[in-house]
């Protein structure tokens, strides 16, 4: 198992939106990105934070984008439609969302729209 799926989701919010502000993004895009790909409201993200909810409970809850399998690209070094392993790839596919807000990539490239 890895560290990852066992730590609080509360723990790494505060670094993605540390990461897109630091590139000109605000945390309202950061929230639409996260909510697009997981199916949480604005008010359920935010109880997820609050509970310290785990990765792997985080993930449990989601309601995942029917797009979120176009997703594609290389993220920490892995291909992510080539993880098997279906919680890292979820994981994953945030990570890279995240980073193409970051990197200034358009909201409706990142939506896949």
């Amino acid at each position: 198992m890895h560290k990852i799926y066992s730590m609080a989701f509360s723990r790494v919010y505060p670094l993605y939106i540390a990461k897109v502000e630091r590139k000109g993004r605000t945390q309202a895009e950061l929230d639409q990105v996260i909510c697009w790909l997981t199916g949480f409201s604005a008010d359920e993200l935010q109880a997820l934070i609050d509970s310290d909810a785990t990765f792997t409970e985080f993930f449990d809850r989601a309601r995942m984008n029917e797009n979120a399998g176009l997703i594609t690209g290389v993220i920490c070094g892995m291909r992510v439609e080539e993880i098997e392993d279906p919680l890292m790839q979820k994981i994953r596919y945030m990570d890279k969302i995240v980073d193409e807000l970051a990197k200034g990539r358009a909201m409706e490239k990142i939506l896949r729209t």
